[in-house]
């Protein structure tokens, strides 16, 4: 089971039609100018997988043999030469390459690819075989639910002469004795016409088909509700789903491959969690879109890909983003995810994007996460990178792990902010004037804060939190006030008490160190000038996310 997640219109739906495209069990699918890259369509598409195929495909039978390549654990490979004697070279895991051209002619060549380089032609016949079940997005999707060719009822039946069985029977019917007699009387006149022009006459109502359409188009699985029989094409979307992907798995079909765009569509969470199993059961390859944490979070077996708005897609590994998938999914389903280190930052970012952006980030795509930790943050950034994905990211410089921020800085470049030294809490309030530190003791109505008053005083020694007390004890004891500030925002324990170390850590509390205090952070930074100093340091941090997004960039930020 692979899942494929990413924003809105980066493509992942492209890729399952693409696959669909590929193994079309018809050869009746075409293609127009708009399935061409710029709408040229001198220029050939090609769509190629590597495939495992078993002897139940047919792929042993056609005209033509086809003959395996070697599969290294990476790539499809020429099979050793062959031996003295041997009459086909071995190949310890075999697989077939196979592909589909669209030609500048608009006409689609399906076709195998020999290791000689040659190519033969991909016959329907095997194609059918391997069995597409495809459920996309769109509002009506009964396709497998009835008997056309390659769909999941005809593959199930797997009888050939059932049509030719059911259009005789069906033309056998007398359908004259439905009509009225000002009908009947039509037909005879105008049999007579026909036959006084010499034209083909005797005539008779009859079912017809015409070139394209099968008389078992028409035929399709009823059920009964309230004692009504009623198409299954007309039950709810997710029921249509649940009923195709059952009949697929009834059909049995050892090498079955499953698309399913956004499998969310029309499920309740209980029966989403019930088709995620039914497919990790049926052990058919499976290929799904989402935009469901639940999805996302009740797939533990599937193997996680991450498209971009690049139209890059690369794995995730779900030992290393297993953490951050359980607590927030979305991290996987923003068009473009920025890691901040904790919930400090987390609101500080918040804040200044939507500053920058004018309106809600997620408007644009653009989701901030929790990285849960600079050990942590780390870690997921270096697994993102690692597949070659768009993720920008904010993060404390605690000294740890220089090297491997290093590298991660240049693979990153711009997309990833580190402070030089410490964290944001000590950057912000080291970029605020002397005469302004004061405000942070003071609430958004202009109150003194009382909490913070006495982590201060705690610090100082002192009993009295009034700010004048403060004030004198500062300039008593020979220490700043912004020195105090940035130790009790940031939950520093060095010269606590015996005792009083976790008393003193807990201080952080009162501060910043919430999604709310980040955004209180924020708004302090820019009201009280610091933005000055902060804005040119972040800016290409913020440029970056805004290439990501698709928005245009800035020389400056003017909060």
């Amino acid at each position: 089971m692979n899942i494929v997640l990413g924003g809105g219109d980066v493509g992942k739906t492209t890729v399952l039609e693409a696959l669909a495209l590929l193994l079309s069990p018809t050869n009746a699918t075409t293609v127009s100018e708009s399935d061409y890259w710029q709408r040229d369509n001198t220029q050939e598409f090609q769509i190629e997988a590597v495939i495992a195929l078993s002897e139940a495909s047919g792929i042993n039978t056609q005209h033509n043999f086809s003959w395996p390549w070697h599969w290294d654990g990476t790539d499809a490979v020429q099979p050793p030469a062959k031996e003295e004697g041997e009459d086909l070279p071995g190949a310890d895991d075999p697989v077939y390459r196979v592909r589909v051209r669209g030609t500048s002619e608009l006409e689609l060549v399906w076709e195998i690819v020999q290791p000689s380089g040659e190519a033969d032609h991909f016959s329907v016949s095997v194609r059918r075989k391997i069995g597409l079940v495809r459920l996309s997005a769109d509002e009506r999707n009964d396709r497998d639910l009835r008997l056309v060719y390659g769909s999941g009822l005809d593959r199930l039946l797997a009888d050939v002469a059932l049509r030719a069985r059911i259009g005789k029977q069906i033309s056998g019917l007398d359908l004259e004795k439905s009509l009225s007699e000002s009908g009947e009387k039509a037909i005879s006149d105008l049999d007579k016409r026909l036959a006084d022009s010499a034209l083909p006459h005797v005539l008779k109502l009859g079912l017809t088909t015409s070139q394209g359409l099968s008389i078992g188009a028409l035929i399709g699985l009823l059920a009964k509700k309230n004692d009504v029989s009623l198409p299954l094409a007309t039950w709810g979307a997710g029921t249509r789903r649940m009923v195709a992907l059952e009949i697929a798995s009834a059909a049995e079909k050892e090498a079955s491959i499953v698309l399913v765009d956004e499998i969310e569509r029309g499920l309740e969470p209980y029966r989403l969690r019930k088709l995620i199993g039914t497919l990790a059961d049926v052990g058919s390859q499976a290929f799904i879109t989402t935009h469901s944490p639940v999805a996302i979070a009740c797939s533990e077996k599937a193997y996680l890909w991450y498209m971009d708005n690049r139209g890059r897609m690369g794995p995730l590994p779900r030992e290393k983003i297993a953490a951050q998938q359980r607590r927030d999914p979305e991290t996987f389903l923003a068009k473009v995810a920025v890691i901040a280190e904790g919930p400090t930052e987390v609101g500080f970012l918040q804040y200044l994007l939507e500053m920058v952006l004018g309106c809600a980030p997620l408007d644009h795509g653009v989701r901030v996460c929790d990285g849960q930790g600079n050990s942590a943050t780390l870690d997921l950034l270096e697994t993102l990178s690692a597949s070659g994905l768009q993720f920008a990211g904010l993060a404390d410089n605690e000294g740890t792990d220089p090297g491997r921020w290093q590298a991660l800085k240049q693979k990153l470049g711009d997309k990833l902010h580190q402070w030089q030294e410490g964290c944001t809490e000590q950057q912000v309030i080291a970029a605020i004037a002397d005469n302004k530190l004061p405000e942070l003791l003071r609430g958004e109505d202009g109150a003194a804060d009382g909490d913070r008053l006495r982590t201060i005083a705690d610090r100082l020694g002192i009993q009295d939190k009034h700010i004048e007390a403060i004030e004198q004890a500062v300039a008593t004891q020979g220490k700043t006030l912004r020195q105090l500030i940035i130790a009790a925002a940031t939950g520093d324990k060095n010269g606590a008490p015996a005792g009083e170390e976790k008393a003193w850590k807990k201080h952080s509390r009162h501060w910043f160190k919430s999604e709310e205090g980040g955004r209180e952070l924020a708004q302090r930074m820019v009201s009280l000038g610091a933005w000055v100093t902060i804005g040119p340091k972040m800016a290409p941090l913020f440029n970056a996310i805004l290439m990501a997004a698709g928005q245009p960039t800035k020389e400056a930020f003017d909060l």
